[in-house]
């Protein structure tokens, strides 16, 4: 071999490809295990999490898995009513970002955008106008933004009303080990409703905080109001 090509060669392995390998055995359990985060591509968890918007996840919130895989070395506790949660649905394996409304062996009855949990309606009410500051037109002509108060956690749901007129109960009881998602654009979230209640195993890590925001409809401008902002 080019004794110069050799030389770079090995100059090429020991100051960027060994480094990178290196970190990355390190990073990736890290990610797979510890803490990871998540692109939101769509809008059922509006106005809380818009589209466009990446969210950090906490693998450590309820449990430890085994890198890579969904088995648990242990668990320290569960997730909580009204917590934001990264799961994947039953069916497909799709990953989804969405909020815990019903636990394990609840009764949960949701007629349109309202809920009911072991026959006690959650609460409803007004909300902190900046909840409307991302609002579509359509939605602000066609929605209402509003609080729901399930358990501990007060967080905003987005409702239109004209499909409360028209609205059918469906009641459903968690099976043990389970726990039932919607999201809190009520009337635009493909959730439990439809997909039944997802089990604790596929509960990948409980959502803490939107890192960065950029709107998709306007050319990824960054929405930069909402960056390094809580999750409620």
């Amino acid at each position: 071999m080019n004794p110069r090509i050799s030389s770079a060669a090995r100059h090429l392995w020991a100051n960027w490809v060994r480094p990178l390998g290196l970190a990355a055995l390190v990073v990736l359990p890290l990610k797979s295990a510890v803490a990871d985060w998540n692109w939101v591509p769509s809008g059922s968890m509006r106005p809380t999490i818009l589209e466009g918007e990446l969210i950090v996840v906490n693998k450590l919130a309820y449990d430890l898995k085994v890198p890579f895989t969904t088995r648990h070395l242990a668990e320290w506790s569960d997730p909580r009513r009204g917590e934001i949660v990264v799961c994947f649905s039953p069916n497909g394996g799709t990953r989804l970002v969405k909020r815990v409304v019903g636990l394990p062996g609840d009764r949960i009855v949701v007629r349109g955008a309202q809920v009911w949990v072991n026959g006690a309606r959650a609460d409803y009410g007004p909300i902190d106008r900046r909840w409307s500051d991302h609002l579509t037109a359509s939605e602000h002509r066609d929605a209402v933004v509003a609080q729901e108060a399930l358990g501990l956690v007060r967080h905003p749901v987005l409702v239109r009303p004209e499909h409360e007129l028209y609205a059918t109960a469906q009641a459903f009881v968690v099976p043990a080990g389970e726990y039932f998602m919607m999201g809190d654009n009520r009337d635009l979230s493909f959730d439990s409703r439809y997909f039944g209640s997802v089990r604790r195993d596929q509960i990948v890590g409980r959502a803490v905080a939107v890192a960065l925001s950029f709107d998709p409809d306007h050319a990824l401008l960054p929405r930069l109001d909402r960056w390094f902002g809580k999750l409620m």
